[in-house]
């Protein structure tokens, strides 16, 4: 059993960053492919970025590609997202969430085994 815990979140004006951070406890991190997603209110749990065990691999959505990017620290049970050029249709709150298995494109909820609570974000124009 995994235990995710995001942290980073805000308000922040449009053109602004943040950085997220979603730590893990009580399992095998490095062995967990890692993903961010978001959901905006009144819309589905969306895809924004993932990485496999060793960090070796990302995939973006079309969205976020050039603006975020995922990295992760095996020694600090914890991946990271960076958010750059934010704009207000970024605004959602984030999740983290692990998924087991091999090392492919996941983008969908059910390929993940395990979510953290989430963390808002809002952009204002």
């Amino acid at each position: 059993q995994v235990q995710l815990v995001e942290s980073g979140g805000g308000l922040v004006q449009a053109g602004g960053s943040l950085r997220l951070s979603c730590t893990a406890s009580g399992g095998m991190f490095s062995s967990y492919a890692m993903g961010w997603f978001r959901q905006a209110p009144g819309k589905e749990r969306e895809f924004v970025t993932s990485i496999n065990w060793s960090g070796s691999t990302t995939y973006y959505a079309d969205s976020v590609k050039g603006r975020f990017t995922i990295s992760r620290d095996n020694a600090r049970l914890t991946v990271y997202l960076q958010m750059n050029s934010l704009k207000p249709e970024d605004t959602a709150v984030y999740y983290c969430a692990a998924g087991r298995g091999g090392d492919y494109d996941r983008r969908f909820v059910y390929e993940y085994a395990y979510w953290g609570q989430g963390t808002q974000v809002t952009v204002s124009s």
